[in-house]
């Protein structure tokens, strides 16, 4: 008589092509990206801070202050609670309230400002579609509303940032990184799952459907992938994923499919020594003219000399 199993409940361990494919954490590790440290503000009233160059992170713990990006004439008006993440390091400001006219309530009502300003080290911006097509800002409001669960522990977070600053001990600094990455996790999956996110790739990958398709093409991006085996990885017809995929992405696949062939080259060219004619072949060119083509177009340099250039920049 067979034995029977000591539990139940035991399922067959998951592979990797179970699991479905995980888009944020493709984007960290991609355009590496990771938190760097975390500055306190109190500066006097009237005050105007600029910044540049980074991903920046905001917390508003006091007072309001006003964001300005630069190149875009809307100004933001931010509260204490507010949570705010501009991913792409688009050059911003944060200044008084008060400066360009007083807020409701008047000078007279208004507590002076006080926020904590995290940075992220973008280590290669231009190796990944993905992070540039993220939007400029993110704003999670202190108000709560749809966000309230995240914020409940994104506070958590900053508490804990806080710790590290008042009390700082050996290793300090990775843990300040390492909360800087949470904090970037949990606002970019509240943001992507919002009811009004703006079209894009991650707001894709938390379609039920679409996200088959997205984790299909990450997975094989040198595969002859058309818009019909994709359609039915999604088990829809051929119109509605491609009307669908549109909608959620932002892009045709065919579009979106060129990006993600061309990241997955920028990595090789940069991490391996396989020959150019390899690496097209590898991420689904059938010739090295079509690949350099393509490449040159988007990176604006030929294959081979952008390898030459990110491993000797000097030379």
């Amino acid at each position: 008589m067979t034995a029977p199993p000591e539990n139940l409940a035991d399922r067959p361990a998951a592979t990797d092509s179970d699991l479905p494919h995980d888009l944020l954490s493709e984007l960290l590790r991609s355009v590496r990206l990771t938190g760097e440290r975390i500055v306190a503000y109190t500066p006097s009233p009237l005050f105007s801070v600029e910044f540049a160059d980074r991903g920046s992170l905001h917390i508003v713990e006091e007072g309001e202050v006003t964001l300005r990006i630069e190149g875009s004439p809307h100004v933001e008006h931010l509260c204490a609670g507010d949570f705010v993440l501009l991913p792409r390091g688009d050059a911003h400001s944060i200044s008084d309230a008060g400066l360009g006219g007083s807020p409701a309530g008047g000078d007279a009502d208004r507590r002076p400002a006080r926020w904590l300003c995290g940075t992220f080290t973008i280590g290669d911006p231009q190796a990944s579609h993905l992070l540039g097509s993220l939007p400029a800002v993110i704003i999670l409001r202190g108000s709560g509303g749809p966000d309230l669960e995240a914020l409940e522990g994104l506070e958590v977070a900053r508490r804990m940032i806080v710790l590290e600053m008042q009390s700082p001990s050996q290793g300090s600094a990775v843990m300040v990184a390492r909360i800087l990455d949470l904090i970037f996790i949990q606002i970019m999956r509240t943001w992507a799952a919002g009811a009004d996110v703006e079209p894009n790739w991650l707001a894709g990958a938390f379609d039920p459907q679409i996200g088959l398709a997205l984790s299909a093409i990450h997975r094989d991006p040198g595969r002859e992938w058309t818009v019909e085996e994709l359609a039915r990885a999604c088990n829809l017809s051929r119109s509605s994923f491609a009307a669908r995929f549109v909608e959620r992405v932002g892009k045709p696949p065919a579009t979106y499919l060129a990006h993600v062939r061309l990241d997955a080259a920028t990595t090789l060219l940069r991490d391996t020594f396989l020959p150019v004619t390899q690496v097209a072949e590898t991420v689904g060119y059938a010739s090295e003219a079509a690949f350099s083509r393509a490449f040159k177009n988007r990176y604006g340099t030929p294959p081979a000399r952008w390898r030459r250039d990110i491993r000797y920049p000097l030379s």
